[in-house]
């Protein structure tokens, strides 16, 4: 059987997709896609709260929805910032 050929590794001079700079460059992208997912894990922790508040155990699939939550608003926050490439390298 042969073997397809191996994906070039990053930093071999990989061109970044025409997509892939568009949305880094687009502030109203990320910031629309960004404040999707930190609602959509307030909306997540609301869900648990409201078992809690009705007075149902604190079970682990409640720990876990809140975990959940919790990601999802930080992956928010980091599209949001767009952290990457932004480090510069001490030489």
């Amino acid at each position: 059987m042969s073997v397809g050929p191996e994906p070039p590794t990053e930093g071999a001079g990989v061109p970044v997709s025409k997509a892939s700079q568009t949305f880094k460059s687009c502030w109203s992208c990320r910031l629309i896609s960004g404040g999707g997912l930190i609602l959509s894990g307030a909306y997540v922790f609301n869900a648990a709260r409201k078992v809690m508040r009705q007075g149902g155990p604190t079970s682990m699939g409640t720990v876990a929805q809140i975990t959940f939550a919790a990601s999802l608003a930080a992956w928010g926050a980091v599209i949001i910032t767009d952290p990457v490439g932004k480090a510069q390298r001490k030489t």
